[in-house]
């Protein structure tokens, strides 16, 4: 095939190579399709890689004389090994989702619609986005908020277990959907408060492979969140589950996604002391004494800076006997992200809550030690203040 001359209009400009399925974009340019909806989509671009114009219309026209070109191109050269690419398959229209939509308002009907949605997501990236574009997630969402209701209004019974099958599944979908910023969002605005207390129901009561997609959902919910507001009105419950995931251990994806929605929500509102009251600085001792992951101990750290912020926080590490110890310990030895918060938290220990014993303690940890390492490296010029800070107060409160 390298001694044969390709046209190179049949190149996709992206990858290079001669294009399955080409399409058109808004500003002029055919690129293959698999490739440019992974620049489009999974990497969040909003040009055109080739005249670096910003794409208007995310619809991709489907370019039937360039594919048609190709595919002569290769029976004409099938003697040197070229095989002829098939007529890619048309990806699921508006129409046929909205009818998809329509049927599942029969409750016989609902599952099998769910299966069929299903089925469509997983057939092709371009299946995603079309679903999305149709409304399929607020069609989910809105699903999932009414099998809830129906389920607090009844006993435990074939009805219930049938109700828990159908919310799992439209959530499994909108899950693997990957959803973009604009859909989330736009699922925060119409659905809301509903929505989040629906998702916490499933974290309380789901299976665990859905309990683990309930707070996956949740965390690419409030990664995009614009009204902060949201964010100060989350229940204590909320938060109880949250912990509970982490002791749980479901899933790396799960206790990540849990720790990532605490240091979002922490800084706001009552939240420090909702997670403080939970349970969470114990249980994020504990993860921290067993987990080498890196990027989970640096999220475990700045939630705990977070919640060292309030009394009841630092009334909690101190109270555990490993708290100060583990924190000492995770400085330079994870990553700078780590030490930085590790240094945060002893000096809000030491400004607040630095008695005798405290101190005595930190000197006996090593955790002096640590700080008179961190100002012997480059850890950051407010991370080295923080530890000079610490140090003179230990020296003026211990002699």
């Amino acid at each position: 095939m390298d001694q044969i001359e390709v046209p190179p209009y049949f190149l996709c400009p992206i990858t290079l190579e001669i294009m399955k399925d080409p399409v058109t974009v808004s500003t002029g340019i055919t690129y293959d399709r698999e490739s440019i909806e992974q620049w489009l989509f999974s990497r969040n671009n909003s040009t055109c890689p080739v005249t670096k114009q910003v794409i208007s219309d995310s619809e991709l026209a489907p370019n039937i004389t360039v594919r048609r070109l190709i595919q002569s191109w290769c029976v004409i050269h099938a003697s040197h090994g070229i095989e002829r690419y098939p007529t890619p398959k048309a990806p699921i229209s508006k129409p046929e989702l909205l009818k998809i939509f329509k049927d599942a308002n029969s409750s016989q009907m609902q599952m099998k619609c769910l299966q069929r949605l299903k089925s469509i997501a997983f057939e092709n990236e371009t299946n995603k986005r079309c679903m999305e574009k149709a409304g399929t997630a607020e069609f989910l969402a809105s699903s999932i908020v009414k099998k809830i209701m129906e389920k607090s209004s009844i006993e435990e019974s074939e009805d219930l277990s049938e109700l828990t099958s159908i919310t799992d599944e439209a959530l499994s979908i909108l899950v693997h959907l990957q959803l973009s910023e604009s859909s989330l969002n736009s699922l925060l605005k119409n659905n809301g408060d509903q929505f989040i207390e629906s998702l916490l129901h499933i974290i309380q009561h789901g299976s665990y492979e859905s309990r683990a997609y309930a707070v996956m959902l949740l965390k690419s919910m409030f990664e995009v969140v614009e009204d902060p507001i949201k964010l100060t009105i989350l229940k204590p419950e909320f938060f109880i589950e949250l912990v509970k995931i982490l002791k749980d251990q479901i899933s790396q994806k799960a206790s990540k996604s849990s720790l990532k929605i605490l240091t979002i929500v922490c800084p706001w509102g009552r939240n420090k002391f909702k997670a403080v009251e939970a349970g969470a600085v114990s249980s994020l001792i504990d993860l921290l004494l067993d987990t080498s992951d890196k990027r989970a101990c640096e999220m475990m750290l700045m939630v705990l800076d977070f919640l060292c912020q309030c009394a009841e926080g630092r009334a909690e590490l101190l109270k555990h006997s490993a708290g100060l110890a583990i924190v000492s310990k995770k400085i330079l030895r994870v990553s700078q992200v780590a030490s930085e918060s590790g240094v945060r938290i002893l000096h809000s220990i030491s400004k607040f809550s630095a008695t005798h014993g405290v101190l005595q303690e930190m000197l006996q940890i090593g955790a002096v030690t640590k700080l008179c390492l961190v100002l012997q490296v480059n850890c950051g010029t407010k991370t080295m203040q923080r530890a000079r800070d610490i140090l003179k107060s230990h020296a003026i409160q211990l002699n």
